[in-house]
């Protein structure tokens, strides 16, 4: 897909509305040409909701990353490492995350309205909107500190995207120690009976598996990641099914 002709198209014939269609317009500036007649030629539906939201994901995490006054050579190379490895962009693509990042940072929007569009993009699709957090939370903690500003808006960001607002916690365990705790991982209590365990288990298996993603719309680019949460929670089930064993 390519992201830059995709936008080119998106706001040609004014298809988004919202922050992200102002900062995807002021991207694009003089390079629109054309009458609206072309709008959305030769792109399909799912080509154009992929643009849009990996745009609104690039702004939130250009605002999580100034959330503290200035973007650590951490976060930088956290958000290379997203581009390269997470989500194999190719060159174009590369170029367009760079793009909405480097504009997203310096904008008059808030981190809040970028979320509440990137919420509204996906939907009901909660399990995207979980990998989404992580991202964030991921690059929150790259520099090995969690600041105030910073911890005020993934606070914000559970509510705005509707999930678990637990998973705060968890993920702050789970970044502050290089041994995640299986239980954290699988977002279960230790107390809890191992039938409830597995129960929870077996539901995000089914949440998680990829194929389940690629049926609710998942853009290719984050197959990798769900693939790696996918293995995360069966790494985990294992590690807490052999403690329950040794007992």
């Amino acid at each position: 897909m390519s992201f830059l002709k995709t936008a080119l198209f998106y706001m040609v014939g004014s298809a988004i509305g919202g922050p992200i269609g102002g900062l995807l317009a002021a991207i694009i500036g003089s390079h629109v040409t054309g009458g609206r007649g072309r709008t959305q030629r030769g792109f399909s539906s799912n080509e154009q909701q992929q643009t849009a939201f990996f745009a609104a994901l690039f702004a939130c995490l250009a605002k999580l990353a100034k959330a503290d006054g200035h973007i650590s050579e951490e976060e930088i190379e956290k958000i290379d490492f997203y581009m390269r490895e997470r989500f194999k962009f190719s060159g174009e693509q590369r170029d367009f995350a760079i793009k909405v990042f480097n504009h997203a940072k310096n904008d008059s929007e808030t981190y809040e309205a970028y979320a509440r569009q990137l919420a509204s993009l996906l939907g009901t699709n909660r399990n995207s909107l979980v990998m989404f957090y992580e991202l964030l939370f991921e690059l929150a903690m790259a520099d090995g500190v969690l600041d105030g500003n910073e911890e005020k808006l993934l606070r914000r960001t559970t509510s705005i995207f509707g999930i678990d607002d637990g998973l705060f916690e968890g993920f702050k365990r789970q970044f502050s120690d290089n041994n995640p705790n299986p239980y954290i991982v699988l977002g279960v209590d230790k107390s809890m009976p191992f039938g409830e365990i597995k129960k929870v288990y077996q539901r995000k298996r089914r949440e998680f598996h990829p194929d389940s993603l690629v049926a609710k719309g998942l853009p290719d680019e984050l197959l990798q990641k769900a693939q790696d949460k996918f293995i995360a929670i069966q790494e985990a089930y294992k590690s807490i099914e052999k403690n329950q064993v040794a007992k």
